[in-house]
């Protein structure tokens, strides 16, 4: 379980995505979960990360300033897997 740093609620690391800060103070999308720097995760939801962009949380999570062009991917990314998820529920119908 993880702390998704939008809502503050508990999910399964499942069905989040983590997001890093490395050392350098590079935002980037860690799919693998695996890369080194500070974490935070964010729900797999894209009204939830719209609205982290419009208060800018995760500026505030990672202390630094991100590029617009980071939240539209992490839109982008989130949507993708979103709406995966919804097609293999409807496939296992």
């Amino acid at each position: 379980m993880r702390k998704d740093v939008i809502s503050g609620a508990m999910f399964p690391k499942k069905d989040l995505v983590r997001i890093v800060r490395d050392k350098e103070m590079n935002v980037s999308l860690d799919p693998t979960g695996k890369k080194a720097g500070r974490g935070a995760y964010v729900q797999i939801d894209v009204d939830a990360v719209k609205q982290a962009r419009d208060a800018k949380l995760l500026e505030q999570v990672f202390s630094v300033t991100l590029d617009p062009e980071f939240y539209d991917q992490l839109i982008e990314y989130v949507d993708h897997i979103q709406a995966r998820r919804e097609l293999m529920q409807n496939d296992q119908l």
